[in-house]
């Protein structure tokens, strides 16, 4: 079990409030159970950070060490980390771990001081998901109320509730029930990208509001490498954006998503000056499936790998489910 900090692992601090302070051992030590699964546990305090305060730079250090301890090993891994970023950091990992060992992402919305604290049940269903051969080869989960959710669909949906991962697009693949992870579905492919790379990249994510002229649009392509658009509804924006969006995708890489939190962008049904149609006609790129997030995620690791426009917009229609798992443009990568 690696530890990176989050609610899961903080304590009262001097003047109020908690901050991350427990280590990965005394949060293991804490579970009740564990030590009757006969799950032999090993710790790796690797960060004390609010999953708010997550960098690319420590996600990359991260896959080096869930590379290395599968390596030694390990029959799985399990990360505990703050909600905030869980839904973004689930999804880097599931582009990169190669290994057929489980990796499982979770953490806590109740943090150890309150009554109720959802910490150590999480781990310890994180724990048995991970040991569980059942899991093997399906990449990066994220394990929370006893909900199995595949990294590419899950979403924080709720500020405190415990229950507050879920998987709009398709639902948990699965449910931990006395213990053992029980599976109901898979997903039919899992892209990976090339390991390796060191570019830097900077993605952008823009939101479409009501009224919003897009008049700071022009400025974002010196300050960027790449940008997501959160559109409305099945991807559609202000009349007014179109253009800059436009003069935008000659120069960088602008995919279109949708702000909703559930169901894909579409591409031939609207028409109208801003719509879905006529945005990716002025070059944008399908998100498809991907929410805002998980786009901006995939958008960053490939151009970390200098992929240019149709190879990003294949991988998309690869990941995004608009087009074929043969559309992902690095079959080889392991």
């Amino acid at each position: 079990m690696i530890g990176l900090g989050g609610t899961i692992a903080m304590t009262s601090a001097d003047g109020g409030g908690v901050v991350p302070a427990l280590s990965a051992r005394q949060l293991v030590a804490a579970v009740p159970g564990l030590a009757d699964t006969g799950i032999q546990v090993e710790v790796v305090d690797f960060r004390r950070v609010p999953g708010a305060s997550l960098t690319f730079a420590d996600l990359t250090a991260l896959v080096d060490e869930v590379h290395d301890q599968c390596a030694a090993g390990a029959d799985g891994v399990v990360i505990t980390q703050g909600t905030d970023t869980i839904e973004e950091t689930a999804y880097f990992l599931d582009l990169r771990h190669t290994a057929p060992q489980p990796l499982v992402v979770t953490g806590a919305m109740r943090n150890p001081t309150l009554a109720g604290a959802d910490g150590p049940a999480n781990i310890l269903a994180a724990i048995q998901t991970a040991a569980h051969p059942t899991t093997r080869d399906l990449g990066c989960l994220v394990v929370f109320n006893d909900e199995i959710h595949a990294a590419r669909r899950a979403r924080k949906t709720h500020t405190t509730s415990t229950a507050t991962f879920a998987s709009p697009d398709g639902g948990p693949l699965g449910y931990v029930v006395e213990g053992h992870p029980t599976l109901l579905n898979r997903l039919p492919d899992r892209p990976l990208l090339p390991t390796g790379t060191t570019r830097q990249a900077r993605v952008g994510l823009i939101t479409a509001t009501l009224g919003d002229t897009g008049e700071l649009l022009p400025a974002l392509a010196d300050h960027l490498d790449g940008l997501v658009v959160a559109a409305f509804g099945v991807g559609h924006v202000p009349t007014t954006w179109t253009q800059p969006l436009q003069d935008l995708a000659a120069r960088i890489p602008v995919v279109l998503a949708s702000r909703t939190g559930s169901g894909p962008t579409l591409a031939n049904t609207y028409a109208f000056p801003g719509s879905e149609h006529d945005l990716l006609t002025r070059g944008l790129i399908r998100a498809g499936f991907l929410d805002p997030r998980k786009a901006r995620i995939l958008l960053h690791g490939l151009l970390t790998t200098g992929a240019d426009h149709r190879t990003t917009t294949a991988a998309f229609e690869a990941a995004g489910g608009h087009g074929s798992p043969q559309d992902w443009p690095y079959p080889n990568a392991r």
